[in-house]
C-alpha cells in the first residue's frame, strides 16, 4: 500500500467507516441526529451542525485545491453557515458532507505520493501531507466535540 492509500483509509475511517481509534466515526455519528438535535444550542459551545458544516468548509476549499483551482477559504468564515429550519436542511448538509468527506479520501488515494511531499498552494501552508494530516486531526478533535455534545442533547431529552 503506498502513502496515498494509507492516508485515504485514515480519513475514512474518521469520516465514513472507521472504528479502530474512536470506535465510531462521523457517519455513524451523525445519521440518527435529527435536525433539532443538531441545533441544539448547550451554553455557548457550537452546535453539531455548526461543527458539520465547520469541518465541510474545509473539505470544500481544499477538495478544490486538488481539482486544480485556488485557496480560498478563511478561518473567519469557517463557521458562516445557513440556518438549520427542517429535517431537509440537516440531511441535506449531512448529505454533502459524506459526499465531500468521500471524494476528499478518493483524491487523496489517487494523488501519487510524490505530490504529497509538495507544496501546497504556498510554503507557509507546508506540503499536501501536512495538510491533509492537519484535516485528519482537526476532524478527530471535533468529532470528539460531537460525540460529547450528542451525549449530553440526549441525556437533556431523557
Amino acid at each position: 500500500m503506498n502513502r496515498s492509500e494509507f492516508i485515504a483509509n485514515r480519513l475514512r475511517e474518521v469520516f465514513l467507516n472507521g472504528y479502530w481509534i474512536a470506535n465510531t466515526n462521523y457517519k455513524d455519528q451523525l445519521l440518527n441526529i435529527t435536525w433539532r438535535q443538531a441545533i441544539h444550542q448547550i451554553a455557548d459551545l457550537n452546535t453539531i451542525a455548526a461543527l458539520t458544516y465547520h469541518i465541510n468548509y474545509y473539505l470544500v476549499g481544499i477538495l478544490n485545491v486538488f481539482k486544480g483551482g485556488p485557496l480560498e477559504i478563511k478561518d473567519q468564515y469557517s463557521f458562516d453557515m445557513a440556518p438549520i429550519q427542517s429535517e431537509e436542511d440537516w440531511k441535506k448538509l449531512v448529505e454533502e458532507f459524506l459526499a465531500n468527506s468521500a471524494a476528499f479520501a478518493d483524491d487523496v488515494a489517487h494523488m501519487p505520493d510524490e505530490k504529497l511531499d509538495e507544496v501546497f498552494v504556498d510554503e507557509k501552508y507546508g506540503t499536501y501531507l501536512r495538510n491533509i494530516e492537519g484535516v485528519i486531526e482537526h476532524s478527530y478533535y471535533h468529532f470528539g466535540q460531537i460525540v460529547l455534545l450528542k451525549k449530553l442533547i440526549l441525556a437533556a431529552e431523557k
